[in-house]
């Protein structure tokens, strides 16, 4: 092993820049791999387009006449870029993707063949869906599921494959897919979210959630990755002390590019304009070897289609660049981790960004309507939103290194909160005496058109307000995107609808004006939701302290969050809005709590053969080299050794402390885990694998990390960080 270490490190060095070569602006390459509305404009009759943009806009239905003129044009043109198959391409509760390939050859006779692709196999496919996680709601052997086109996401060719973004479903209905429950949720809030905005402009006729994610990823050399087990099977390194130089200096943050990743860049940024994915940033995150790509906002579920997408991108392209990504929450220990921001906000038909103050006091009374609004949402729903983002990797990530914390608050800045406080204090919600219109309080109309430099960021919050949107900071970066945004999009949804009932309350039985009225019930909930307010350090051991006092719940482990996202009142509000059922609900608890309990159980199974079968092996073989120099000296000195060979003497004692603790500890772990797979209920066997398992792993660790610091350099087995990190 560690001839192949060195030999890794050897290649690695020999490496040469991928060349890229980009032809035309980007501007041009936007989209040519995308079967978007300026093609089907193009190749669609005005009934078929007509149909298509429907079912995006309102949700209509496609005649299956319709169907087979859209199936027709889109194989032609992906006939015309190249494509051989197609394939419905969706999102299991695997949190990866997943497609059959199916070729458009078709043989009509012994002699005769044609490309065949009908509106049947475009709007609907038959995969296998036992074998994906169902949480219980399909037997082993009941196979059958069904795909479904989602005509909001467009179709695009990568490779020689027409990819179809679906939906997945059971043959009995319910969603075994991150995409079907989104879908709902933007319906819900684009219903509620609309009525509301009908109080400040009648034209208002949809509403579309947006969102912006940033996507925070490690690249290492393929070779060095290959040399680790704990990367190639965990994604992460279960052990590897710190290097001298880590990221204190900070040196590595927003710095100069390195070349051979910078190559690698350009040809992931040409892909993603080819395939309509826009992103638009790039840069070098904070820990060694940790950059970041963001896309401009975009419509929530094709921009959850995009992120997934180009993870998938990412790997392909890192592979051909010699390059391995690392999406996990945390792969090295010491530095900081990565996350996947997901920024939210509600946008108007109208173009109009509900999140983003006015000109007029009007406009900044529609602002906050929402704003606040957003801030009751999220303290009524603090538990679901933690549970939202709970995972085993980004277990290790959240607390530290620029992580927001367990404890979910709101960050919206002083001069927001003045705003807010100044608000609160008005007691009957008096017009201004300056102003004599319907509504033009003094606050109110002072709040600046732009936020962006007024508002300061708050790393350590969790759900923070930047100036025209709120950053769900939590989010890990391996995640799929479609949870937080279903869960912040339902949350929302109620709220408003919530909010509009209380408005018309005021108006049809008390009589008020539309705009008095809808202050009043502001003020409220500013006052229900003020301790959700945080401005302060969310590390900090007061917050934990002021938090408890306040209420709020610190569920620091994936277990605890899930179960408090699973409640009676969770499932009803999930199921009143039609966004999922008890049944969809509780199949994805099972999963969730399943999957974690299979992480762990890997991660053990993983560090206790490296410990085993590479660390100890290493450390004895070390150990007798020490012993055989030390009978040198005995031979050569005779009784005066003991004083030449103490130094020896004692790292020949430290060596057999560390192994006799990881031997020690390993056995503990795997008595721990084996009683563990006995357990039958999931929530019982998640919660052993985090209290009972996980635990050994950092013990074992800093025994192995000692013996690390203390073995010869070639002798030891793994790829050290020093390797992985500040390799280019």
């Amino acid at each position: 092993m560690a001839t192949f270490r060195i030999k890794a490190v050897h290649e690695t060095y020999k490496r040469k820049p991928v060349s890229v070569t980009i032809k035309g602006k980007r501007s041009e390459l936007f989209g040519k791999n995308v079967f978007n509305e300026m093609v089907m404009r193009e190749t669609l009759s005005k009934d078929a387009f007509k149909s298509v943009m429907d079912s995006m806009e309102v949700g209509a239905r496609i005649d299956r006449k319709l169907a087979d003129e859209v199936a027709a044009a889109m194989k032609n043109w992906a006939l015309s870029k190249g494509a051989t198959h197609y394939t419905h391409w969706f999102q299991p509760l695997t949190g990866a993707t997943a497609e059959k390939h199916d070729a458009f050859f078709e043989p009509v006779s012994n002699a005769h063949a044609v490309e065949k692709f009908g509106g049947d196999q475009l709007v609907q496919q038959e995969p296998d869906a036992s074998s994906f996680p169902h949480g219980g709601i399909r037997n082993t052997f009941e196979a059958r599921g069904y795909t479904a086109w989602d005509p909001t996401s467009p179709a695009f060719v990568y490779g020689t494959t027409l990819c179809i973004p679906t939906v997945f479903v059971s043959y009995t209905g319910e969603a075994l897919d991150n995409k079907a429950p989104l879908l709902r949720a933007l319906q819900a809030v684009d219903q509620a979210a609309t009525e509301v905005a009908k109080y400040f402009d009648k034209n208002v006729t949809k509403v579309n959630a947006t969102l912006g994610w940033e996507q925070e990823y490690f690249l290492v050399d393929k070779a060095l990755a290959s040399s680790r087990p704990d990367i190639v099977l965990a994604g992460r390194t279960l052990l590897g002390h710190s290097p001298a130089k880590g990221q204190q200096l900070d040196d590595h943050y927003f710095g100069s590019i390195p070349d051979r990743v910078l190559n690698y860049m350009r040809d992931l940024e040409q892909e993603c304009m080819l395939l309509g994915i826009p992103v638009k940033t790039r840069h070098n995150e904070v820990a060694p070897n940790q950059f970041e790509i963001a896309p401009i906002f975009e419509e929530a579920n094709l921009a959850v289609d995009h992120n997934s997408l180009l993870m998938d991108v990412m790997d392909k392209i890192a592979d051909k660049h010699n390059f391995k990504v690392l999406f996990h929450e945390k792969p090295f220990a010491g530095i900081n981790g990565s996350g996947k921001h997901n920024n939210w906000s509600l946008s108007t038909n109208t173009g109009v960004n509900l999140l983003s103050p006015g000109s007029t006091p009007m406009k900044n009374l529609q602002f906050l309507t929402f704003f606040i609004n957003t801030i009751k949402a999220v303290h009524d729903n603090e538990a679901l939103i933690r549970s939202c983002f709970a995972s085993a990797s980004n277990d290790h990530r959240l607390g530290a290194n620029e992580a927001p914390p367990a404890i979910i608050s709101v960050f919206i800045g002083s001069q927001l909160t003045k705003v807010l406080d100044e608000l609160e204090d008005v007691s009957k919600g008096k017009l201004s005496p300056q102003e004599k219109t319907d509504l033009k309080l003094n606050v109110v109309g002072k709040i600046p058109e732009i936020l962006l430099d007024n508002t300061d960021r708050n790393r350590t919050s969790p759900f923070a307000f930047t100036g025209n949107k709120f950053e769900l900071r939590a989010v890990g970066s391996k995640a799929n995107c479609a949870k937080p945004m279903t869960v912040l999009n339902t949350i929302m949804a109620k709220q408003l609808k919530d909010f509009k009932a209380e408005v018309d309350q005021l108006i049809d039985k008390k009589g008020l004006k539309k705009d008095e009225a809808v202050f009043n019930v502001l003020r409220e909930y500013i006052k229900a939701s003020k301790r959700i307010r945080f401005e302060g350090d969310g590390y900090s051991a007061l917050w934990e302290k002021e938090a408890a006092k306040r209420g709020l719940t610190n569920y620091k482990t994936t277990p605890a969050a899930l179960r408090a996202g699973i409640t009676e009142e969770i499932v009803e509000l999930f199921e009143k809005l039609e966004v999922m059922s008890s049944v969809e609900l509780k199949a994805r608890h099972e999963i969730e709590l399943e999957e974690y309990a299979m992480k762990i159980q890997i991660e053990g199974r993983v560090l206790g053969d490296i410990a085993r079968n590479h660390v100890i092996p290493t450390a004895i073989r070390y150990q007798n080299m020490l012993i055989e120099n030390v009978k040198g000296l005995k031979e050569v000195f005779g009784s005066d050794f003991k004083k030449l060979a103490s130094e020896q003497m004692d790292i020949i004692e430290s060596v057999s402390h560390h192994i006799a603790e990881i031997n020690s500890k390993v056995n503990n772990m795997t008595e721990e885990r084996r009683l563990a797979n006995k357990m039958e209920n999931a929530q019982l066997k998640a919660d052993a694998y985090c209290e009972k398992v996980l635990p050994f792993f950092e013990d074992i660790r800093y025994h192995c990390d000692k013996l690390e610091l203390m073995v010869d350099d070639h002798l030891w087995p793994l790829t050290k960080y020093r390797e992985l990190l500040f390799t280019k």
